[in-house]
């Protein structure tokens, strides 16, 4: 009876390449000639492997070698190990070598929206050969459950929790706020100035109240001594809020970053509104205690570059 575990110690990695070249080839001597080796040492790691697995693995003839039925599913598992042997070693120079490797990044669909397009606008110019692949979530699930479990190296958003938790890294990069809205054929785009209440009966698209943006412009109504107007659309979407405020007829709030970033592509302009000093931090997250990926310092750098006018102005 076979015992795997005592015959996998014994098989070399070169017997394997050999025997690759050589049923890729058809013959021992341009196996040999491919190989830059001599044909009687090609022989000795063919005759060594198939005693190692006491099984024929070469039918010979004048014609050549072929694999027989043993060779055939050794061929097979053969291979699959030289691929992945050099994916391991794309991936090690890849990890050596931060500008041709790749970022795995959790976001918000707010900073979607704004900030992270700009920050991947400048990365991939400095970087073309960095990839970057992007998970869309909120930020408790993006830290508990994609951070935790590597699904991505690092978290772009609105903090999660005032105080980092244990296991985490967490660098600052703006303090923001929301403001209000509208298209740009809007009658109140032509207002210098307009007070909270003015706008109270408005049609309004806004994210539900029991989500944190909708929190957040109920705490600012409040502190104005407000009643929360009712909306006529109650979404969480910024593309479908986007949407309706390409029209004239409706008013919402939006994270400030983002309109800095992309009001002229959403053809929407922030309106003179005083709104109450509320503001909570946009930051990145890591994960504590696992070998960095060298690409994020490079995006994180980059992502401090682009906040930082905006951090300096603490974004109302």
């Amino acid at each position: 009876m076979f015992d795997a575990s005592q015959i996998s110690q014994r098989i070399k990695l070169r017997q394997l390449n050999v025997f690759i070249a050589v049923v890729e080839h058809g013959s021992m001597a341009k196996a040999a000639e491919h190989l830059a080796i001599s044909q009687p040492v090609i022989s000795k790691m063919i005759a060594s492997l198939e005693q190692t697995l006491g099984l024929p693995l070469l039918e010979r003839s004048r014609l050549g070698v072929a694999p027989t039925l043993y060779g055939e599913a050794l061929l097979k598992r053969s291979i699959a190990l030289s691929n992945d042997l050099r994916s391991g070693v794309d991936e090690l120079q890849a990890l050596a070598d931060p500008t041709t490797g790749e970022l795995r990044i959790g976001s918000t669909e707010p900073v979607m929206a704004g900030l992270l397009p700009a920050i991947i606008d400048r990365l991939s110019r400095q970087y073309p050969r960095l990839a970057l692949h992007i998970i869309e979530g909120e930020p408790p699930e993006l830290q508990d459950r994609h951070l935790r479990n590597h699904d991505i190296d690092l978290m772009i958003g609105r903090l999660p929790s005032p105080a980092p938790a244990a296991d985490t890294d967490v660098r600052e990069l703006l303090h923001e706020s929301g403001v209000v809205v509208a298209g740009l054929n809007n009658p109140w785009v032509q207002r210098r100035k307009i007070r909270l209440a003015e706008l109270v009966n408005e049609r309004w698209c806004l994210p539900p109240r029991e989500s944190f943006p909708g929190g957040w412009i109920a705490n600012a109504f409040h502190a104005s001594a407000l009643e929360v107007p009712r909306p006529s659309v109650t979404v969480y979407s910024i593309l479908m809020q986007s949407a309706l405020l390409s029209s004239e007829r409706f008013l919402s709030f939006l994270p400030a970053s983002m309109l800095h970033f992309s009001a002229k592509r959403l053809s929407m302009k922030i309106l003179p509104v005083e709104m109450p000093a509320q503001m909570w931090p946009i930051g990145i997250i890591t994960l504590k205690g696992r070998t960095p990926n060298p690409a994020r310092r490079l995006f994180i750098d980059c992502a401090l570059e682009i906040a930082k006018p905006l951090a300096s102005k603490r974004t109302p």
